[in-house]
């Protein structure tokens, strides 16, 4: 999987990609056959753990280059900015009900549990789909219920519809409920790209903290191949 060619995979595709890994998901949001259906399987001498819980993405896909501002009003370029990181890249919203406090709260966890070393290579950039609510002080106040370290990003509607085709993911739309309340509609999946600047891996709804702190050493220290 890792010797694909290397170039921006399209919505489209990217869409596909998603289609076929939410397919191989069970119900923890593990790859199937993760947990054998044969509780016997689990004496077996040569099963071995997976690297990775995440789902492998082939072609893997170049890291963006976007500029957004952070919560303090600086520019943030996310291709200098991150260079050398593992970058674990998420768009939300802070009014979000499920699916975004759950992933932050999970990757906040798993950082708290894996060595210093590893925590300090990894960089989480939380992209707001929200920009008319989220101010940089909502923004910075919501991420530090997790954890301090995590990088917040805001701009215009267009600056963050620029930034989710720049990563090819479907691009979040407003959504009005009856009751005059509004809900975003958005992608609720990680991108991690690797030091070589690329997204081997993309983690789905259903991870939990124990799949991020299995996780995050093996993509701190995975070596992929030069392309």
């Amino acid at each position: 999987m890792r010797q694909a060619q290397h170039h921006q995979m399209r919505p489209r595709v990217l869409l596909a990609c998603l289609g076929m890994l939410a397919a191989s998901l069970g119900a923890s949001g593990r790859a199937a056959g993760h947990s054998p259906e044969n509780p016997a399987d689990l004496s077996r001498a040569d099963r071995t753990e997976p690297a990775f819980r995440g789902g492998m993405v082939t072609p893997p896909l170049a890291k963006p280059q976007f500029t957004l501002a952070d919560t303090s009003g600086t520019t943030y370029d996310l291709w200098s900015k991150t260079q050398g990181y593992i970058t674990l890249l998420f768009f939300g919203y802070t009014s979000c009900p499920d699916e975004c406090p759950l992933q932050m709260a999970n990757i906040a966890a798993a950082l708290h549990k894996v060595s210093a070393d590893v925590a300090e290579q990894i960089k989480v950039v939380f992209v707001t789909t929200d920009p008319a609510h989220d101010s940089a002080t909502v923004l910075r106040s919501w991420l530090d219920n997790f954890d301090e370290r995590f990088i917040g990003l805001t701009g215009t509607e267009a600056a963050i519809f620029a930034a989710e085709r720049a990563t090819g993911t479907p691009p979040a739309t407003r959504v009005t409920l009856a009751n005059g309340s509004y809900e975003i509609s958005h992608a609720a999946f990680v991108f991690a790209y690797s030091k070589d600047n690329l997204a081997h891996l993309i983690y789905p709804a259903g991870m939990t903290d124990e799949d991020w702190e299995h996780d995050l050493p093996n993509l701190v220290n995975e070596g992929w191949p030069s392309r």
